[in-house]
């Protein structure tokens, strides 16, 4: 490996992700991802809330790998950016890019996603939600025929 590579390679060797969650506010902060799901929750609907909240507390849990992490902190950071590929104020479509790309990291990493996750975004959505939250109707990402041909 040469020199100039081992350069360019380091430093995302080196890279925390979590440490990346808390030292950049100003792309993502827990605050701005809580008041973001408050805000948009009813519009995005309670999958994209419920996967949002399985990559939340995946990217806490330190079994969950470093390459798994950055995909995680790519897409909180996307629901956060209040400039994306589709603005969030147009209607009925402002917020479809934001989901897509939740669900598409949910895919990524759903291998990872354990029972105690699980259980916490289930709890957190039926705190957003209300009682009448049934995670039940909600495609498991683990028990989809694509996610187990990854």
């Amino acid at each position: 490996m040469s020199l100039k590579q081992k350069e360019v390679e380091q430093p995302m060797i080196d890279f925390d992700p979590e440490a990346g969650l808390q030292t950049s506010p100003e792309h993502y902060s827990d605050e701005k991802f809580w008041d973001k799901l408050k805000k948009v929750g009813m519009q995005i609907g309670e999958k994209s809330v419920y996967y949002s909240l399985l990559l939340f507390y995946a990217a806490k849990s330190p079994s969950v790998p470093k390459s798994s992490k950055m995909i995680i902190l790519g897409a909180l950071s996307y629901l956060l950016l209040p400039v994306d590929f589709i603005p969030d104020f147009i209607p009925a479509i402002g917020l479809a890019d934001d989901a897509s790309v939740i669900v598409a990291a949910v895919y990524k990493i759903v291998q990872h996603l354990d029972d105690d996750m699980r259980n916490a975004a289930k709890h957190k959505a039926k705190q957003i939600f209300g009682e009448k939250f049934d995670v039940d109707h909600i495609e498991d990402p683990s028990n989809s025929k694509n996610a187990m041909e990854r």
